[in-house]
């Protein structure tokens, strides 16, 4: 066995935690505009932390929370069924979450104005449209700009899956960006030592490195520069944190395990549950693929089935621990899909009608906000944009909605662009 590849391994992991939560870019700069106080609406948080469930290629809303009774051109060969709330019907492919109605906010009027997978994927995290000259901050970074971490020792935001693409920290200080957890089983990787590499051995490398360094960081005294060695002290408290055993998923009961499936997304909401239970305060879980241009009635019944068992064990789980309180719990995707089948049996990108859910962090559930037309063609009732959507989120967590910060390029932004919260889900 090389004695030195544990050693490679934890310089990678270090090097890894500096370039995602705990580092500094070089153009981060970022100043509050003189005299911009809290949002007017003086929102006082209702929910701590998020869980926020991403749906990636854009989820069909008619196959899942907005189906259209009787349509059968429409809705092909999905079956709609009664939840535990009177008058509320969904697909008949999420049984288990239409139990769990009563704890929903159904948002079925959502609309956008992207129709392409990553341009929506962007706007849908960032409340602004994609940009080759800046890219913007996501909410789980403005949560910790304003609020910071819960957990000192764990970062602040944490991304389960794969996806290269999100937006992270945005123009913020690298340090607000998330960790990135590829497979919710593997947890962290490189952070324990072999026999051979001892902690002697590693403080001697570490100190030889900060030697290195030091005429460096002496010639260019300043904010980002000296960043970059708080951010290897960080890394350091992390990796010899007792909260690492927050990522660790061998320490729940096989049987709540299952409940939650045993697929990534399954996993990846657990763990979720978990880190928010050790302070992390924003978790992402991605899943797909949602993009049914081919044979979608056979494909989302199998994502549903996925979906189904985690989301009605998440809410049921955050509720038996007291946590569904102070935790919103968001679905969102970036479009819908058509309400017409095309000849590949499937449906195509559709933004101008769609569904995003919401519960927990103070939202009132066994609710339906707005509505789309009776093909589920159009958001024809109290119509909710994308920014209108991520005011909300912001609005549970306290986040000051019309607080101006600056980018590096002195361009001004707020957390949600102009959107406004839908404060009638509350309460």
């Amino acid at each position: 066995m090389n004695p030195f590849r544990n050693d490679l391994s934890r310089r990678a992991f270090v090097s890894g935690a500096a370039k995602t939560f705990l580092g500094v870019s070089a153009a981060s700069r970022v100043i509050a505009a003189p005299g911009v106080g809290t949002s007017p609406l003086k929102q006082a948080a209702t929910a701590r932390n998020v869980i926020y469930l991403y749906m990636n290629g854009g989820m069909s809303h008619l196959d899942t929370f907005d189906p259209k009774p009787g349509k059968t051109e429409i809705m092909g060969l999905t079956k709609v069924i009664n939840t535990n709330v009177d008058g509320v019907r969904v697909s008949d492919s999420i049984p288990l979450i239409a139990r769990q109605m009563d704890k929903l906010a159904v948002i079925r009027s959502m609309m956008t104005t992207q129709g392409a997978h990553e341009q929506g994927q962007y706007y849908q995290h960032t409340s602004y449209t994609q940009r080759s000259s800046i890219r913007h901050p996501t909410m789980g970074a403005w949560l910790q700009k304003f609020q910071d971490r819960g957990n000192p020792t764990l970062p602040g935001s944490v991304m389960i899956g794969n996806d290269s693409r999100h937006p992270g920290a945005g123009f913020f200080e690298s340090r607000f960006a998330p960790l990135m957890i590829n497979d919710p089983e593997d947890g962290i990787n490189n952070v324990k030592t072999n026999s051979w590499f001892t902690e002697d051995r590693f403080n001697s490398r570490l100190a030889t490195a900060k030697q290195l360094d030091q005429k460096f960081a002496q010639t260019y005294n300043v904010k980002n520069v000296r960043a970059y060695a708080d951010m290897y002290d960080d890394a350091l408290k992390m990796m010899k944190s007792e909260e690492l055993k927050a990522f660790d998923l061998s320490a729940e009961p096989e049987a709540l395990r299952a409940k939650y499936g045993k697929d990534r997304f399954g996993q990846g909401c657990l763990l979720a549950r978990r880190l928010v239970e050790h302070g992390v305060r924003f978790a992402e879980v991605s899943f797909g693929s949602w993009d049914t241009h081919n044979a979608n009635f056979t494909r989302v019944p199998e994502l549903c089935d996925e979906l189904d068992s985690a989301l009605s064990t998440l809410l049921q789980d955050l509720e038996s621990r007291g946590l569904l309180q102070e935790t919103l719990v968001v679905l969102a995707t970036e479009f819908g899909r058509t309400p017409e089948i095309n000849q590949n049996d499937g449906r195509d990108h559709h933004a101008s009608g769609f569904t995003c859910l919401m519960a927990g962090g103070g939202v009132r559930g066994g609710q339906v906000h707005g509505a789309t037309d009776e093909i589920g063609h159009k958001a024809v009732e109290n119509v909710v944009t994308i920014p209108d959507f991520n005011a909300t989120i912001a609005y549970a967590l306290g986040i000051p909605l019309d607080q101006v910060l600056y980018s590096p390029s002195k361009r001004p932004f707020t957390v949600a662009d102009k959107g406004r919260p839908l404060t009638a889900l509350f309460g």
